[in-house]
């Protein structure tokens, strides 16, 4: 009965190496180190106050691991404690709007009584393991514990749960001083791109820049992708030809994957490399101009259009837009669609009246987020773009699809409902330049990030496409100059050449777009 208690003790403290590099080892020192040490305690009640701390402790290592895993597949990188605290209020919102407030409470239920049972297991386990083990063992098994300590520099041997909780400190650590460094950095940059610079040859010229949630690379380099978004992009190219604009298309290297679109939205706006949520809040506290400020000094109006955003949003404030337009401000009388607040074809047309009121050029940063996940209903783009008036028309379309919950039990059926997202923004943004792109404004139409892992698969590029468009061909010509790589004539960027970092979009245009 010894070995079975050890083997499952063994296992659990196994477990943390899944979320370490390199390859799992077969012997746990932490289970030796716990079996001597309960092994001492013979007075029964102080061995089961012990094993219940020990239980409560393990089950927090259990959903620490868990989290892992879970920002590894969403996000594409491992969990940093010092960054995931902030982003529980994001998560929960998640949750609730796709799955509805009693899904995901049930999930939460479900989670908690999990942990429970591992914590129990873990107590039990070691329980049992003491109860059969004799009161003499306690001392060898220190001495046993040793000799383990000096193997562990073989892969056999390993301590996996005092490695994860070092590599959360190190992880800390080095945050907090990467954070520091930045800000030191923004500090000491009197330069253009510290300071509010005009754009001279866009004085006279509405700039559009709109975010395509999740719209990367692999949705033209993947063969999985490639069948589902064509026709999107078809249908693009045919509306920007017939409506006689020029289309460059390229790729950009975001700072993120799968989610907190906001780093790119900023690492673009501001020339900066925006990698996570602390370098965001520095920035955006540092006073540090971005794009906003320099068509400010150039005179545009400045606006954003975030459909997505449905709650009290104060940094907002800090990004210096003359007018924010959240989604109680576009005024949206349809339906929403699981987490998509209103479709894309809904906020481009109402992203048109706001030009129209607009006196002067106009700089627009919009968030479309037709395209994000759960990635169902998948809408028709609707051809008469004037019968859209307040969304109303949209409501035929309500409770329309499968649930989320039982859509994403088929991770292959979830990918094909990517790409068909990706289509139908991606010919929705051709139709609005079709319809409404004059003389006199700049297109650019971008991804803030990949999918997650699940759709990209592992170690996949970061590039998000960039389109740009115009009724001018002098606008979209500097992005041939192959400063930035990887642009191209045509509705499709190089496959083959990776693209520079979202942060050299910004001097990118002050050199070409700047004093003259």
């Amino acid at each position: 009965m010894i070995l079975v208690w050890l083997f499952l003790l063994n296992g659990l403290f196994l477990f943390p190496s899944l979320a370490l590099p390199g390859n799992t080892p077969w012997l746990s020192l932490e289970a030796l180190i716990l079996w001597a040490i309960i092994c001492g305690l013979r007075d029964p009640e102080r061995r089961y106050r012990v094993a219940r701390l020990l239980a409560v402790a393990y089950a927090f290592l259990f959903l620490l691991v868990l989290a892992d895993a879970l920002v590894r597949e969403s996000l594409g990188r491992g969990l940093n404690l010092y960054l995931e605290v902030g982003l529980l209020d994001a998560a929960w919102n998640l949750l609730n709007t796709n799955l509805g407030a009693a899904l995901a409470i049930a999930a939460l239920t479900a989670l908690l009584g999990l942990l429970a049972g591992v914590g129990w297991l873990f107590r039990h386990g070691l329980e049992r393991l003491a109860h059969h083990s004799p009161a003499h063992l306690g001392k060898p098994l220190w001495f046993v514990a040793g000799l383990f300590l000096a193997g562990a520099i073989t892969p056999w041997i390993g301590s996996p749960a005092l490695a994860f909780f070092a590599n959360q400190a190190s992880l800390i650590t080095h945050t907090h001083q990467t954070t520091r460094d930045f800000a030191n950095e923004l500090r000491a940059q009197p330069g253009r791109e510290g300071r509010a610079t005009p754009l001279p040859r866009l004085a006279h010229t509405d700039v559009i820049l709109g975010f395509i949630e999740s719209y990367g690379v692999s949705t033209v380099t993947d063969e999985r992708y490639r069948s589902l978004v064509n026709p999107g992009l078809e249908a693009l190219g045919r509306s920007l030809d017939a409506a006689g604009l020029s289309v460059v298309t390229g790729r950009l290297q975001s700072p993120i994957q799968g989610g907190q679109s906001w780093l790119g939205h900023l690492s673009v706006l501001s020339g900066q490399w925006i990698h996570n949520q602390l370098a965001y809040e520095t920035l955006l506290s540092s006073g540090y101009a971005t794009l906003i400020d320099d068509f400010r000094s150039t005179g545009h109006s400045t606006v954003a259009v975030m459909p997505a955003i449905t709650q009290a949003w104060p940094e907002g404030r800090l990004f210096r837009y003359d007018r924010i337009y959240d989604h109680d401000d576009l005024g949206y009388q349809g339906p929403p669609f699981n987490w998509v607040t209103m479709p894309d074809q809904y906020t481009w047309h109402r992203f048109q009246d706001i030009r129209d009121a607009n006196e002067g050029p106009l700089f627009a940063e919009l968030a479309l987020i037709s395209s994000h996940a759960p990635w169902v209903p998948i809408l028709p783009v609707l051809e008469d773009w004037q019968s859209i008036g307040n969304g109303e028309v949209f409501r035929r379309w309500e409770g329309a699809g499968e649930a989320p919950v039982s859509l994403w039990r088929d991770p292959d059926r979830v990918r094909e409902h990517y790409g068909q997202a990706i289509a139908y923004a991606l010919e929705v943004a051709g139709g609005f330049a079709a319809h409404y792109l004059r003389q006199d404004a700049l297109m650019i139409i971008l991804g803030d990030h990949q999918p997650a892992p699940l759709i990209t698969g592992e170690d996949a590029s970061r590039d998000v496409v960039v389109h740009v468009i115009s009724a001018n061909p002098s606008l979209v010509e500097p992005f041939l100059s192959g400063e930035l790589p990887g642009f191209q004539p045509g509705i499709r960027p190089d496959p083959q050449t990776a693209g520079a970092t979202m942060s050299q979009f910004r001097p990118f245009l002050h050199r070409h777009f700047g004093e003259l």
